[in-house]
Formats: structure tokens, C-alpha cells, sequence
């Protein structure tokens, strides 16, 4: 009996699949929208902040950060190229994590790596997942999980 109600649910709320994806995807793009346009406000304040912290290249790697960034926004917006797209997404958080939020510890509240960490799991729900039916990917590659 549990088993029947179990699988029974869970088959109407697997229509809610795609739904989720949509919300996901809308959600981490809008995350990214505002560091992205705050890079591009700026360019060179990036590329000297970037450069104090270590990172090889600092305007080159400045430009590549927010391009994927607001790349990033878009396509995932569109559900468009949606797995691509967050493989280096996902490198970005890493680099955050690693060049500003560990030493801060895990607490959003203290600028630690909490928050970057929900992105990439969110993103790796992308990578695994796609963007679901309510996307281009789906449209145009018929790219169903």
C-alpha cells in the first residue's frame, strides 16, 4: 500500500520536473546577473582586485570571468546549451571559493563559501539534469533528462 501511494506520487510530481529546472535556471542566472554587470561597470578595478589576489593574467582572466558570466545568464535564461554552459560556471565558483570566500569559512553571513557552493550545486544539477523541458536545449535537441 505505501508502495503503491510512493510510486503513485511520485509520478505526479515528476511533471513538476521541468517547472523546477525553469526555476533553478532563472534563479542562479539572476545570481550571476549583478556580479557580471558589476565586472563590466569596471573592468580594470577587476583586473587590479584580481591581481592582488595572486590571479595569473588579471585583466585577461577578468574579461574571461565576466564574459562566462553574463554568457552564463543568458543561456541559462534561454535554457540554451544549458550542461555547456555551467561546466565553467562552475570553474568560476571554484576559483571564487578558492581566491576569497574559504578564508572567511562557510557562513554567507561572513562572506564565506556557502553561497557559491549552492550555485555549484546547482549548476551541477544542469550538468547532470539539462534544463528540462521548458527550455531550448529541449526545442531544439530534443534534450530531455
Amino acid at each position: 500500500m505505501l508502495r503503491y501511494f510512493y510510486t503513485e506520487i511520485a509520478k505526479l510530481l515528476k511533471h513538476l520536473q521541468s517547472i523546477a529546472l525553469l526555476l533553478a535556471r532563472l534563479a542562479v542566472a539572476y545570481g550571476f546577473y549583478e556580479p557580471a554587470m558589476m565586472k563590466w561597470a569596471d573592468m580594470a578595478a577587476v583586473a587590479k582586485w584580481f591581481g592582488s589576489m595572486g590571479i595569473p593574467f588579471p585583466t585577461l582572466n577578468a574579461y574571461m570571468a565576466a564574459t562566462t558570466e553574463i554568457t552564463g545568464v543568458v543561456l541559462l535564461t534561454l535554457g540554451l546549451f544549458t550542461r555547456l554552459i555551467s561546466i565553467p560556471m562552475i570553474v568560476i565558483m571554484i576559483v571564487a571559493i578558492v581566491t576569497v570566500h574559504l578564508p572567511n569559512g562557510f557562513s554567507a553571513g561572513n562572506n564565506g563559501f556557502e553561497i557559491p557552493v549552492y550555485y555549484m550545486l546547482f549548476l551541477l544539477i544542469f550538468v547532470s539534469f539539462g534544463a528540462g523541458k521548458l527550455s531550448l536545449d529541449y526545442l531544439i535537441f530534443k534534450d530531455e533528462q
